[in-house]
């Protein structure tokens, strides 16, 4: 099973048609929000499943802010983050995931990719695909084989 994770696209097609060509052959696709619609300009290039939690410049409540995902006996806690403070610190999403008992936490919102593994929980953060804020425009990939997780972040 590969995952293919973006966030914060902000409308910007050019980025997210790149962005499309890296995933186009994962089995899944989650968006973190910040600017949802942008799936469907997704949807032109990527044909599989999307997964999708709205952020703070995402206006609607017809999708949720969270989500928990069972994926191939793994549990994932997919989150934009900025209701955990994670420009600050991952301590709040940290608590949450202990909580619910995560394998996995998706989260994007600071601009900067970023993998972490703390109390066996790991902490993927895809950056932006179209705003970095290190200047690395990213997007990350976990690849789940027979239980094992391996997470990476390709720089567009």
């Amino acid at each position: 099973m590969i995952i293919g994770i973006l966030s914060d696209t902000h409308r910007i097609n050019g980025y997210i048609k790149k962005a499309c060509e890296y995933v186009k052959d994962c089995n899944l696709l989650i968006h973190l929000g910040d600017n949802i619609e942008d799936v469907e300009e997704i949807k032109k290039y990527y044909k599989g499943k999307i997964i999708k939690v709205s952020g703070n410049c995402d206006y609607t409540d017809k999708v949720p802010k969270e989500r928990i995902e069972i994926i191939e006996n793994k549990k994932l806690f997919i989150t934009h983050g900025h209701e955990y403070n994670v420009k600050n610190s991952l301590v709040n999403l940290k608590y949450k995931a202990l909580e619910i008992g995560a394998d996995i936490v998706l989260f994007g919102h600071t601009h900067v990719a970023k993998i972490v593994e703390d109390e066996g929980i790991l902490f993927i953060n895809p950056g932006s695909v179209s705003m970095p804020r290190n200047g690395q425009n990213s997007i990350a990939f976990i690849e789940i084989i027979d239980g094992n997780i391996h997470a990476n972040i390709k720089t567009l």
